[in-house]
Protein backbone atom coordinates (compact mmCIF):
# COMPACT_ATOMS: atom_id res chain seq x y z
CA UNK A 1 0.00 0.00 0.00
CA UNK A 2 1.39 3.55 -0.77
CA UNK A 3 1.70 5.52 2.64
CA UNK A 4 0.72 9.01 3.27
CA UNK A 5 3.47 11.33 3.00
CA UNK A 6 3.25 13.80 6.47
CA UNK A 7 6.05 16.77 5.96
CA UNK A 8 7.24 16.90 9.14
CA UNK A 9 6.27 20.59 11.12
CA UNK A 10 9.30 23.39 11.14
CA UNK A 11 10.13 23.89 14.82
CA UNK A 12 12.25 25.75 16.68
CA UNK A 13 15.69 24.75 16.46
CA UNK A 14 17.67 28.25 17.54
CA UNK A 15 18.83 26.34 21.03
CA UNK A 16 21.10 24.31 18.68
CA UNK A 17 24.40 25.31 17.61
CA UNK A 18 25.00 28.18 14.39
CA UNK A 19 27.83 25.65 13.13
CA UNK A 20 24.83 22.74 12.45
CA UNK A 21 23.82 22.49 8.85
CA UNK A 22 20.16 24.45 8.85
CA UNK A 23 18.65 21.26 7.54
CA UNK A 24 20.80 18.72 9.86
CA UNK A 25 19.83 21.08 13.06
CA UNK A 26 15.75 21.08 11.63
CA UNK A 27 16.73 17.07 11.57
CA UNK A 28 17.53 16.97 15.11
CA UNK A 29 14.94 19.08 16.92
CA UNK A 30 12.42 16.98 14.96
CA UNK A 31 13.79 13.89 16.45
CA UNK A 32 13.37 15.29 20.03
CA UNK A 33 17.24 16.70 20.85
CA UNK A 34 16.90 19.01 23.45
CA UNK A 35 20.29 20.75 24.33
CA UNK A 36 23.74 20.64 21.97
CA UNK A 37 24.94 18.37 25.09
CA UNK A 38 22.92 14.92 23.67
CA UNK A 39 25.20 15.53 19.89
CA UNK A 40 28.30 15.18 22.35
CA UNK A 41 28.36 11.26 21.89
CA UNK A 42 31.22 10.72 24.24
CA UNK A 43 31.61 7.91 26.73
CA UNK A 44 32.09 10.61 29.82
CA UNK A 45 28.28 11.50 28.41
CA UNK A 46 26.93 8.04 29.77
CA UNK A 47 24.29 7.96 32.38
CA UNK A 48 26.00 6.78 35.24
CA UNK A 49 26.11 3.25 36.42
CA UNK A 50 25.12 3.67 39.52
CA UNK A 51 21.43 4.94 39.33
CA UNK A 52 20.75 1.29 37.87
CA UNK A 53 18.50 -0.31 40.75
CA UNK A 54 20.29 -4.13 41.98
CA UNK A 55 23.31 -3.27 40.45
CA UNK A 56 25.64 -3.25 43.88
CA UNK A 57 23.83 -6.50 44.92
CA UNK A 58 24.41 -8.29 41.75
CA UNK A 59 28.00 -7.31 41.64
CA UNK A 60 28.30 -8.44 45.03
CA UNK A 61 26.92 -11.90 44.24
CA UNK A 62 29.13 -12.48 41.66
CA UNK A 63 32.55 -11.24 42.98
CA UNK A 64 31.38 -13.73 46.16
CA UNK A 65 31.07 -16.39 43.11
CA UNK A 66 34.81 -15.48 41.56
CA UNK A 67 36.28 -15.67 45.09
CA UNK A 68 34.93 -19.00 45.76
CA UNK A 69 35.20 -20.34 42.08
CA UNK A 70 31.97 -20.88 41.47
CA UNK A 71 31.05 -22.70 38.28
CA UNK A 72 28.73 -19.71 36.67
CA UNK A 73 26.98 -20.59 33.82
CA UNK A 74 25.15 -17.47 31.09
CA UNK A 75 21.68 -18.01 30.17
CA UNK A 76 21.66 -16.62 26.78
CA UNK A 77 18.96 -15.88 24.27
CA UNK A 78 18.42 -17.05 20.84
CA UNK A 79 18.17 -13.32 19.01
CA UNK A 80 21.24 -11.03 17.81
CA UNK A 81 20.97 -8.76 21.46
CA UNK A 82 20.75 -12.50 23.36
CA UNK A 83 24.51 -13.42 21.61
CA UNK A 84 25.85 -10.17 22.04
CA UNK A 85 25.05 -10.44 25.72
CA UNK A 86 26.31 -13.54 26.26
CA UNK A 87 29.46 -12.82 24.55
CA UNK A 88 30.22 -9.90 25.99
CA UNK A 89 29.62 -11.51 29.34
CA UNK A 90 31.62 -14.36 28.78
CA UNK A 91 34.72 -11.57 27.17
CA UNK A 92 34.35 -9.66 30.67
CA UNK A 93 34.85 -12.62 32.58
CA UNK A 94 37.82 -13.76 30.78
CA UNK A 95 39.02 -10.15 30.91
CA UNK A 96 38.72 -10.52 34.88
CA UNK A 97 41.11 -13.15 35.25
CA UNK A 98 38.27 -15.82 35.90
CA UNK A 99 37.72 -19.17 33.83
CA UNK A 100 35.26 -21.13 35.57
CA UNK A 101 32.72 -20.18 33.44
CA UNK A 102 30.54 -21.35 30.34
CA UNK A 103 27.24 -20.13 28.73
CA UNK A 104 24.15 -22.27 27.42
CA UNK A 105 21.48 -20.68 25.10
CA UNK A 106 17.76 -22.67 25.69
CA UNK A 107 17.12 -24.27 22.38
CA UNK A 108 13.31 -22.43 22.16
CA UNK A 109 12.47 -25.55 20.28
CA UNK A 110 13.30 -28.02 22.69
CA UNK A 111 13.42 -25.78 26.23
CA UNK A 112 11.30 -23.20 24.82
CA UNK A 113 11.84 -19.36 25.72
CA UNK A 114 14.08 -17.89 28.79
CA UNK A 115 15.08 -19.66 31.77
CA UNK A 116 12.53 -22.09 31.85
CA UNK A 117 12.63 -24.84 34.64
CA UNK A 118 14.18 -27.39 32.51
CA UNK A 119 17.28 -24.99 31.10
CA UNK A 120 17.57 -24.80 34.89
CA UNK A 121 17.54 -28.58 35.41
CA UNK A 122 20.25 -28.62 32.18
CA UNK A 123 22.44 -26.43 33.76
CA UNK A 124 22.50 -27.89 37.30
CA UNK A 125 23.36 -31.39 35.47
CA UNK A 126 26.21 -29.27 34.57
CA UNK A 127 27.41 -28.46 37.57
CA UNK A 128 26.10 -24.67 37.78
CA UNK A 129 26.57 -22.37 41.23
CA UNK A 130 25.41 -19.30 40.02
CA UNK A 131 23.00 -18.70 36.97
CA UNK A 132 22.90 -14.68 35.05
CA UNK A 133 20.44 -14.73 32.80
CA UNK A 134 21.04 -12.39 29.49
CA UNK A 135 18.47 -10.19 27.95
CA UNK A 136 15.54 -12.33 29.54
CA UNK A 137 14.92 -13.76 33.17
CA UNK A 138 12.13 -10.96 34.56
CA UNK A 139 9.11 -12.63 33.45
CA UNK A 140 10.95 -16.48 34.48
CA UNK A 141 9.24 -17.24 37.92
CA UNK A 142 8.91 -20.99 37.35
CA UNK A 143 12.50 -21.05 36.17
CA UNK A 144 14.32 -18.83 39.11
CA UNK A 145 11.88 -20.46 41.68
CA UNK A 146 13.17 -24.14 40.30
CA UNK A 147 17.30 -22.55 40.78
CA UNK A 148 16.54 -21.75 44.04
CA UNK A 149 14.82 -24.66 44.90
CA UNK A 150 17.95 -26.95 43.88
CA UNK A 151 20.43 -24.84 45.83
CA UNK A 152 21.59 -21.98 43.09
CA UNK A 153 21.80 -18.12 43.02
CA UNK A 154 20.76 -16.35 40.32
CA UNK A 155 21.32 -12.89 39.08
CA UNK A 156 18.68 -11.61 36.46
CA UNK A 157 19.74 -8.86 33.71
CA UNK A 158 17.11 -8.12 31.06
CA UNK A 159 15.26 -5.22 29.80
CA UNK A 160 12.32 -6.45 28.68
CA UNK A 161 8.63 -4.90 30.50
CA UNK A 162 7.92 -6.71 34.02
CA UNK A 163 5.02 -8.55 34.60
CA UNK A 164 2.56 -7.77 37.73
CA UNK A 165 5.35 -10.10 39.93
CA UNK A 166 8.86 -10.18 39.72
CA UNK A 167 11.10 -13.81 39.82
CA UNK A 168 12.60 -14.65 43.48
CA UNK A 169 16.21 -13.83 42.08
CA UNK A 170 19.33 -12.51 43.99
CA UNK A 171 19.35 -9.73 42.58
CA UNK A 172 17.86 -8.18 38.78
CA UNK A 173 19.47 -5.41 36.35
CA UNK A 174 16.43 -4.34 34.67
CA UNK A 175 16.11 -0.24 33.53
CA UNK A 176 12.43 -1.34 33.00
CA UNK A 177 11.88 -2.59 36.79
CA UNK A 178 9.16 -0.77 38.11
CA UNK A 179 11.21 0.22 40.87
CA UNK A 180 14.59 1.44 38.39
CA UNK A 181 15.24 5.02 38.26
CA UNK A 182 17.73 4.51 35.34
CA UNK A 183 16.65 7.73 33.47
CA UNK A 184 17.04 5.53 30.05
CA UNK A 185 14.72 2.66 29.38
CA UNK A 186 15.80 1.90 26.08
CA UNK A 187 18.96 -0.08 26.37
CA UNK A 188 19.43 -3.17 24.89
CA UNK A 189 20.42 -6.56 27.12
CA UNK A 190 23.63 -5.85 25.97
CA UNK A 191 23.40 -2.66 27.19
CA UNK A 192 22.51 -3.58 30.60
CA UNK A 193 25.14 -6.85 30.12
CA UNK A 194 28.12 -3.74 29.73
CA UNK A 195 26.61 -1.78 32.60
CA UNK A 196 26.40 -4.39 34.76
CA UNK A 197 30.13 -5.49 33.37
CA UNK A 198 31.13 -1.37 33.96
CA UNK A 199 30.04 -1.91 37.72
CA UNK A 200 31.89 -5.03 37.98
CA UNK A 201 35.11 -3.73 37.22
CA UNK A 202 35.05 -0.89 39.85
CA UNK A 203 34.01 -3.39 42.54
CA UNK A 204 36.75 -5.78 41.94
CA UNK A 205 38.89 -2.54 41.76
CA UNK A 206 37.69 -1.76 45.03
CA UNK A 207 38.32 -4.87 46.40
CA UNK A 208 42.29 -5.35 45.31
CA UNK A 209 40.88 -7.99 43.05
CA UNK A 210 43.02 -6.99 40.24
CA UNK A 211 46.36 -6.28 41.79
CA UNK A 212 46.18 -9.24 44.21
CA UNK A 213 46.21 -11.11 41.03
CA UNK A 214 48.33 -9.73 39.36
CA UNK A 215 45.70 -8.85 36.56
CA UNK A 216 45.90 -5.53 34.66
CA UNK A 217 42.65 -4.02 35.25
CA UNK A 218 41.00 -4.23 31.29
CA UNK A 219 39.60 -1.96 29.56
CA UNK A 220 36.03 -2.29 29.38
CA UNK A 221 35.70 -0.48 26.19
CA UNK A 222 36.75 -3.11 24.60
CA UNK A 223 33.47 -4.49 24.41
CA UNK A 224 31.72 -1.65 22.54
CA UNK A 225 31.50 -3.07 19.23
CA UNK A 226 29.00 -6.24 21.00
CA UNK A 227 27.06 -2.89 22.43
CA UNK A 228 26.52 -1.55 19.09
CA UNK A 229 25.88 -4.44 17.49
CA UNK A 230 23.24 -5.99 19.75
CA UNK A 231 21.60 -2.13 20.40
CA UNK A 232 20.72 -1.88 17.36
CA UNK A 233 20.15 -5.25 15.82
CA UNK A 234 17.31 -5.64 18.63
CA UNK A 235 15.85 -2.14 17.30
CA UNK A 236 15.58 -0.15 20.23
CA UNK A 237 14.86 3.18 20.95
CA UNK A 238 18.41 5.21 19.83
CA UNK A 239 18.09 7.79 22.69
CA UNK A 240 21.43 10.15 23.40
CA UNK A 241 22.25 7.07 25.84
CA UNK A 242 21.78 4.57 23.56
CA UNK A 243 23.27 6.90 20.44
CA UNK A 244 26.65 7.16 22.41
CA UNK A 245 26.87 3.49 22.77
CA UNK A 246 26.41 2.86 19.45
CA UNK A 247 29.05 5.76 18.04
CA UNK A 248 31.38 4.51 20.34
CA UNK A 249 31.23 1.05 19.26
CA UNK A 250 31.63 2.22 15.17
CA UNK A 251 34.46 4.58 16.13
CA UNK A 252 36.25 1.37 17.44
CA UNK A 253 35.07 -0.67 14.87
CA UNK A 254 36.11 1.98 12.17
CA UNK A 255 39.56 2.01 13.42
CA UNK A 256 40.03 -1.68 13.20
CA UNK A 257 39.73 -2.21 16.88
CA UNK A 258 36.95 -4.95 17.06
CA UNK A 259 37.13 -8.80 17.35
CA UNK A 260 37.51 -11.31 15.20
CA UNK A 261 33.97 -12.53 14.84
CA UNK A 262 32.53 -8.98 13.79
CA UNK A 263 35.33 -8.40 11.39
CA UNK A 264 34.42 -11.87 9.72
CA UNK A 265 31.04 -10.97 9.89
CA UNK A 266 31.34 -7.79 8.01
CA UNK A 267 33.66 -9.27 5.21
CA UNK A 268 31.02 -11.69 4.39
CA UNK A 269 28.32 -9.35 4.42
CA UNK A 270 30.67 -7.51 1.85
CA UNK A 271 30.88 -4.28 3.90
CA UNK A 272 33.53 -1.48 4.16
CA UNK A 273 35.13 -1.62 8.01
CA UNK A 274 36.25 1.46 8.08
CA UNK A 275 32.57 3.17 6.43
CA UNK A 276 30.53 1.00 8.70
CA UNK A 277 27.03 2.50 9.39
CA UNK A 278 24.31 1.68 12.46
CA UNK A 279 22.14 0.24 9.47
CA UNK A 280 24.35 -2.52 8.32
CA UNK A 281 24.42 -3.97 12.39
CA UNK A 282 20.23 -3.83 11.55
CA UNK A 283 20.37 -4.92 8.13
CA UNK A 284 23.43 -7.16 7.46
CA UNK A 285 24.95 -8.39 10.78
CA UNK A 286 22.37 -8.83 12.75
CA UNK A 287 20.46 -11.05 10.67
CA UNK A 288 23.56 -13.48 10.25
CA UNK A 289 23.67 -13.95 13.77
CA UNK A 290 19.61 -14.15 14.50
CA UNK A 291 19.78 -17.21 11.59
CA UNK A 292 21.60 -19.30 13.51
CA UNK A 293 19.39 -19.19 16.87
CA UNK A 294 16.21 -18.92 13.69
CA UNK A 295 17.38 -22.13 12.11
CA UNK A 296 20.01 -23.95 14.03
CA UNK A 297 21.96 -23.27 17.66
CA UNK A 298 22.88 -19.77 18.47
CA UNK A 299 25.74 -20.95 20.10
CA UNK A 300 27.47 -21.27 16.72
CA UNK A 301 26.62 -17.22 16.86
CA UNK A 302 28.07 -16.37 19.79
CA UNK A 303 30.91 -18.86 19.38
CA UNK A 304 31.77 -16.52 15.92
CA UNK A 305 31.40 -13.72 18.28
CA UNK A 306 33.89 -15.60 21.03
CA UNK A 307 36.47 -16.57 18.09
CA UNK A 308 40.19 -15.85 19.07
CA UNK A 309 41.47 -15.78 15.41
CA UNK A 310 40.14 -14.17 11.93
CA UNK A 311 40.89 -17.80 10.01
CA UNK A 312 38.17 -19.75 12.41
CA UNK A 313 35.47 -16.65 12.83
CA UNK A 314 35.92 -16.50 9.30
CA UNK A 315 35.12 -20.25 8.94
CA UNK A 316 31.64 -19.40 11.15
CA UNK A 317 30.83 -16.27 9.36
CA UNK A 318 30.73 -18.10 6.23
CA UNK A 319 28.34 -20.85 7.92
CA UNK A 320 26.56 -17.98 9.51
CA UNK A 321 26.11 -16.64 5.87
CA UNK A 322 24.77 -20.15 4.56
CA UNK A 323 22.24 -20.28 7.68
CA UNK A 324 21.10 -16.81 6.55
CA UNK A 325 20.65 -17.82 2.88
CA UNK A 326 18.24 -20.61 3.80
CA UNK A 327 16.35 -18.43 6.40
CA UNK A 328 15.47 -16.20 3.44
CA UNK A 329 14.53 -18.44 1.40
CA UNK A 330 12.14 -19.68 4.08
CA UNK A 331 11.07 -16.52 5.06
CA UNK A 332 10.40 -15.89 1.44
CA UNK A 333 7.70 -18.64 1.08
CA UNK A 334 6.13 -18.36 4.08
CA UNK A 335 5.71 -14.67 3.23
CA UNK A 336 4.27 -15.60 -0.03
CA UNK A 337 2.04 -18.02 1.72
CA UNK A 338 0.35 -15.74 4.43
CA UNK A 339 0.17 -13.03 1.17
CA UNK A 340 -1.60 -16.10 -0.67
CA UNK A 341 -3.90 -16.11 2.54
CA UNK A 342 -4.87 -12.93 2.67
CA UNK A 343 -5.99 -12.65 -0.62
CA UNK A 344 -7.82 -15.44 -0.11
CA UNK A 345 -9.07 -13.74 2.60
CA UNK A 346 -10.22 -11.06 -0.40
CA UNK A 347 -9.52 -8.27 2.26
CA UNK A 348 -8.94 -4.88 0.19
CA UNK A 349 -7.11 -1.73 2.14
CA UNK A 350 -10.85 -0.60 3.01
CA UNK A 351 -12.01 -4.36 4.54
CA UNK A 352 -8.63 -5.08 5.92
CA UNK A 353 -9.14 -6.78 9.88
CA UNK A 354 -8.00 -4.34 12.74
CA UNK A 355 -5.51 -6.94 13.62
CA UNK A 356 -3.82 -9.67 11.34
CA UNK A 357 -3.43 -12.99 12.73
CA UNK A 358 -2.28 -16.23 10.94
CA UNK A 359 -1.26 -19.81 11.28
CA UNK A 360 -0.02 -22.60 8.69
CA UNK A 361 1.13 -26.02 9.69
CA UNK A 362 4.25 -26.07 7.57
CA UNK A 363 5.50 -22.61 9.24
CA UNK A 364 9.04 -22.63 10.85
CA UNK A 365 8.87 -20.99 14.18
CA UNK A 366 12.40 -19.38 13.64
CA UNK A 367 11.09 -16.91 10.68
CA UNK A 368 7.57 -15.99 12.13
CA UNK A 369 8.64 -12.81 14.28
CA UNK A 370 10.33 -11.82 10.71
CA UNK A 371 7.24 -12.73 8.54
CA UNK A 372 4.80 -11.35 11.14
CA UNK A 373 7.30 -7.70 10.73
CA UNK A 374 6.62 -8.01 7.02
CA UNK A 375 3.05 -8.27 7.13
CA UNK A 376 2.84 -5.39 9.42
CA UNK A 377 5.01 -3.10 7.10
CA UNK A 378 2.98 -4.15 4.23
CA UNK A 379 -0.53 -3.62 5.57
CA UNK A 380 -0.07 -1.46 7.92
CA UNK A 381 -1.80 -3.49 10.70
CA UNK A 382 -0.47 -4.91 14.21
CA UNK A 383 0.58 -8.88 13.02
CA UNK A 384 1.12 -12.24 14.84
CA UNK A 385 2.44 -14.90 12.52
CA UNK A 386 1.73 -18.72 14.61
CA UNK A 387 3.54 -22.04 14.22
CA UNK A 388 3.15 -25.21 15.25
CA UNK A 389 5.15 -25.93 18.64
CA UNK A 390 6.76 -29.77 18.51
CA UNK A 391 3.93 -31.10 21.42
CA UNK A 392 1.78 -30.51 18.11
CA UNK A 393 -1.18 -29.38 20.95
CA UNK A 394 0.24 -25.27 20.84
CA UNK A 395 0.85 -22.81 18.85
CA UNK A 396 3.64 -20.36 19.26
CA UNK A 397 3.19 -16.65 17.77
CA UNK A 398 5.53 -13.94 17.07
CA UNK A 399 3.93 -10.69 17.20
CA UNK A 400 4.72 -7.53 15.76
CA UNK A 401 2.84 -3.82 16.83
CA UNK A 402 2.42 -0.41 14.94
CA UNK A 403 2.99 2.97 16.41
CA UNK A 404 0.23 3.50 18.79
CA UNK A 405 -0.68 0.20 19.68
CA UNK A 406 1.23 -1.72 22.47
CA UNK A 407 1.57 -4.84 21.75
CA UNK A 408 2.49 -6.35 25.09
CA UNK A 409 -0.45 -4.06 26.68
CA UNK A 410 -3.06 -5.75 24.23
CA UNK A 411 -2.05 -9.34 24.89
CA UNK A 412 -2.08 -8.83 28.69
CA UNK A 413 -5.73 -7.49 28.35
CA UNK A 414 -6.87 -9.82 26.58
CA UNK A 415 -5.26 -12.05 29.17
CA UNK A 416 -7.65 -10.39 31.97
CA UNK A 417 -10.63 -10.80 29.83
CA UNK A 418 -9.73 -14.08 28.97
CA UNK A 419 -7.62 -15.87 31.23
CA UNK A 420 -8.04 -19.68 29.43
CA UNK A 421 -6.97 -18.18 26.25
CA UNK A 422 -2.97 -17.40 26.30
CA UNK A 423 -0.90 -19.87 27.82
CA UNK A 424 2.12 -17.52 27.91
CA UNK A 425 3.04 -14.01 26.64
CA UNK A 426 5.61 -11.20 27.44
CA UNK A 427 7.42 -8.25 25.14
CA UNK A 428 7.69 -4.59 24.76
CA UNK A 429 5.26 -2.02 22.89
CA UNK A 430 6.20 -3.02 19.21
CA UNK A 431 6.96 -6.84 19.31
CA UNK A 432 5.92 -9.90 21.64
CA UNK A 433 5.73 -13.23 21.57
CA UNK A 434 2.95 -15.82 23.38
CA UNK A 435 1.25 -19.41 22.89
CA UNK A 436 -2.12 -20.89 22.96
CA UNK A 437 -3.23 -24.00 22.04
CA UNK A 438 -3.98 -24.86 18.80
CA UNK A 439 -7.68 -25.73 19.35
CA UNK A 440 -8.13 -21.89 20.30
CA UNK A 441 -6.67 -20.01 17.24
CA UNK A 442 -9.87 -19.10 15.76
CA UNK A 443 -10.65 -17.78 19.18
CA UNK A 444 -7.60 -16.12 19.95
CA UNK A 445 -7.92 -14.48 15.90
CA UNK A 446 -11.39 -12.85 16.74
CA UNK A 447 -10.55 -11.87 20.14
CA UNK A 448 -7.02 -10.09 19.08
CA UNK A 449 -8.85 -8.36 16.41
CA UNK A 450 -11.61 -7.05 18.30
CA UNK A 451 -9.77 -5.69 21.29
CA UNK A 452 -7.44 -4.39 18.24
CA UNK A 453 -10.50 -2.44 17.08
CA UNK A 454 -11.46 -1.23 20.37
CA UNK A 455 -7.98 0.15 20.91
CA UNK A 456 -6.69 1.71 17.66
CA UNK A 457 -7.73 4.60 15.91
CA UNK A 458 -8.85 4.75 12.15
CA UNK A 459 -6.38 7.30 11.69
CA UNK A 460 -3.53 4.73 12.79
CA UNK A 461 -4.07 2.33 10.14
CA UNK A 462 -2.95 4.82 7.66
CA UNK A 463 0.81 3.98 6.89
CA UNK A 464 2.32 7.41 7.35
CA UNK A 465 5.96 8.07 6.13
CA UNK A 466 7.24 11.12 7.71
CA UNK A 467 9.26 13.56 5.60
CA UNK A 468 11.65 16.03 6.52
CA UNK A 469 11.02 18.01 2.67
CA UNK A 470 12.61 19.02 -0.29
CA UNK A 471 16.11 19.38 -0.56
CA UNK A 472 17.72 22.66 -2.24
CA UNK A 473 19.45 22.16 -5.33
CA UNK A 474 22.90 22.93 -3.54
CA UNK A 475 21.82 19.90 -0.85
CA UNK A 476 21.42 17.04 -3.22
CA UNK A 477 25.20 16.66 -3.44
CA UNK A 478 27.73 13.65 -2.02
CA UNK A 479 29.23 16.02 0.34
CA UNK A 480 25.72 16.63 2.36
CA UNK A 481 24.87 12.88 1.72
CA UNK A 482 28.14 12.33 3.91
CA UNK A 483 27.34 15.29 6.37
CA UNK A 484 23.88 13.19 7.22
CA UNK A 485 25.85 10.08 7.47
CA UNK A 486 28.12 11.96 10.02
CA UNK A 487 25.45 13.30 11.90
CA UNK A 488 23.92 9.89 12.60
CA UNK A 489 23.85 6.92 14.02
CA UNK A 490 20.59 6.60 13.25
CA UNK A 491 17.87 4.18 14.22
CA UNK A 492 14.94 3.41 15.88
CA UNK A 493 12.71 6.77 17.11
CA UNK A 494 15.85 8.66 15.91
CA UNK A 495 15.59 8.08 12.13
CA UNK A 496 17.50 8.81 9.28
CA UNK A 497 16.44 11.29 7.33
CA UNK A 498 13.76 11.07 4.22
CA UNK A 499 13.11 13.43 1.83
CA UNK A 500 10.48 14.27 -1.08
CA UNK A 501 10.58 15.82 -4.02
CA UNK A 502 8.92 15.46 -7.92
CA UNK A 503 11.11 14.43 -10.35
CA UNK A 504 11.62 13.76 -14.32
CA UNK A 505 11.66 10.26 -14.78
CA UNK A 506 14.41 9.43 -17.31
CA UNK A 507 15.05 5.77 -17.27
CA UNK A 508 13.42 3.00 -15.53
CA UNK A 509 14.19 -0.61 -15.72
CA UNK A 510 13.56 -3.58 -13.55
CA UNK A 511 16.60 -5.46 -11.49
CA UNK A 512 16.47 -8.12 -9.33
CA UNK A 513 13.66 -9.49 -10.60
CA UNK A 514 11.52 -6.98 -8.48
CA UNK A 515 13.47 -3.54 -7.72
CA UNK A 516 13.38 -0.71 -9.67
CA UNK A 517 16.42 1.24 -10.99
CA UNK A 518 15.65 4.46 -12.28
CA UNK A 519 17.35 7.76 -13.69
CA UNK A 520 15.62 11.01 -12.47
CA UNK A 521 16.14 14.13 -13.33
CA UNK A 522 15.45 17.57 -11.27
CA UNK A 523 16.62 21.30 -12.30
CA UNK A 524 19.14 20.01 -14.60
CA UNK A 525 20.56 17.68 -11.95
CA UNK A 526 20.80 13.97 -12.55
CA UNK A 527 20.22 11.22 -10.45
CA UNK A 528 20.22 7.23 -9.78
CA UNK A 529 17.78 5.75 -7.87
CA UNK A 530 16.23 2.52 -6.70
CA UNK A 531 13.35 1.85 -4.86
CA UNK A 532 13.15 -1.99 -3.22
CA UNK A 533 10.05 -4.50 -3.82
CA UNK A 534 7.99 -2.77 -6.56
CA UNK A 535 4.50 -4.10 -7.65
CA UNK A 536 6.53 -5.16 -10.99
CA UNK A 537 2.16 -5.07 -12.27
CA UNK A 538 3.04 -1.57 -12.23
CA UNK A 539 6.38 -0.98 -12.92
CA UNK A 540 8.12 0.19 -15.25
CA UNK A 541 5.63 2.32 -16.39
CA UNK A 542 5.40 3.41 -19.79
CA UNK A 543 3.56 6.12 -19.15
CA UNK A 544 5.41 7.47 -16.70
CA UNK A 545 7.16 10.93 -17.03
CA UNK A 546 6.89 12.20 -13.47
CA UNK A 547 7.23 10.77 -10.09
CA UNK A 548 7.00 11.75 -6.64
CA UNK A 549 10.07 9.85 -4.37
CA UNK A 550 10.06 9.87 -0.74
CA UNK A 551 13.61 9.35 -0.22
CA UNK A 552 17.17 9.03 1.70
CA UNK A 553 20.39 9.96 0.28
CA UNK A 554 22.60 7.60 -0.06
CA UNK A 555 26.54 7.17 -0.87
CA UNK A 556 26.67 4.34 -3.39
CA UNK A 557 30.52 2.89 -3.47
CA UNK A 558 31.52 0.85 -6.50
CA UNK A 559 35.00 0.26 -7.45
CA UNK A 560 36.86 2.69 -5.20
CA UNK A 561 34.21 5.42 -6.52
CA UNK A 562 31.61 7.40 -4.84
CA UNK A 563 28.21 8.34 -6.02
CA UNK A 564 24.99 9.57 -4.67
CA UNK A 565 22.14 7.83 -5.07
CA UNK A 566 18.73 8.49 -3.98
CA UNK A 567 16.72 5.07 -2.17
CA UNK A 568 13.35 5.37 -2.46
CA UNK A 569 11.44 4.89 0.17
CA UNK A 570 7.67 5.72 -1.23
CA UNK A 571 7.20 6.03 -4.96
CA UNK A 572 4.36 7.50 -6.89
CA UNK A 573 3.03 8.37 -10.20
CA UNK A 574 2.04 12.11 -11.17
CA UNK A 575 -0.41 11.93 -13.34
Amino acid sequence: MNKVIVRRDVIDDSYLPLTLHPVIKQIYATRGVKSDSELMLTASQLISVEKLTGIDAACEILFKAIKLNQHIVIIGDFDADGATSTALMMSALTMFGYSNHQFLVPNRFEYGYGLTPEIVSFAHQKGAELLITVDSGISCIAGVEKAKSLGLNVIVTDHHLQCKNLPPADAIINPNQLVCEFPSKALAGVGVAFYFMLAMRKHLREKNWFQENNIVEPNIAQLLDLVALGTVADVVSLDANNRILVEQGLKRIRAGHTRPGIQALIEVAGKNQQRLMASDFGFALGPRINAAGRLDDMAYGINCLLADDLMSARVMAAELDSLNKSRREIEQGMQYEAETIMKQLDFTEENLPFAISLFHEQWHQGVIGIVAGRLKEKFHRPSIVFAQSENGVELKGSARSIPGLHIRDLLEHIDSQHPELIIKFGGHAMAAGLSIAKSDFSTFQNKFNQYAQQWLDHNLLEGKLYSDGALAHSEMTLEFAEQIRQAGPWGQNFLEPVFDDEFNLVQQRIVGEKHLKMVVEKHGQVFDAIAFNVDVKQWPNSQANQVHLCFRLDINEFRGKQSLQLMVENLSLIS
